[in-house]
């Protein structure tokens, strides 16, 4: 599903236009962002957390020639599904298979 497919969808559940649909989904992204881009952490119960970790730096290897490649230290966004997501998710994969 695209972005655009999500804010039609969420258009046609609610009646609401899509240009606010799409305005109300990209100050959400935003504000996510700019707590990742602040170091903070976000938790959207029955959802998830979106936190950022760091990764270290390490020897990495160029697949194509094999050498030996330095991979800087980083930080990357991080998403932990709460225990709701994660048991919908479930349930739809495993139909009658419960946590």
């Amino acid at each position: 599903m695209t972005k655009r497919e999500l804010i039609m969808g969420i258009s046609n559940q609610t009646g609401q236009t899509q240009q606010d649909i799409a305005l109300v989904l990209e100050t959400a992204f935003e504000a996510i962002t700019e707590q990742l881009v602040a170091g903070n952490r976000l938790e959207i119960r029955n959802f998830g957390v979106f936190t950022v970790k760091t990764r270290n730096a390490r020897q990495g290897r160029n697949p194509k020639t094999g050498d030996q490649v330095a991979v800087q230290r980083k930080q990357v966004p991080y998403f932990k599904p709460g225990k709701a997501l994660r048991n919908a998710v479930s349930a739809e994969s495993y139909p009658g298979v419960e946590d």
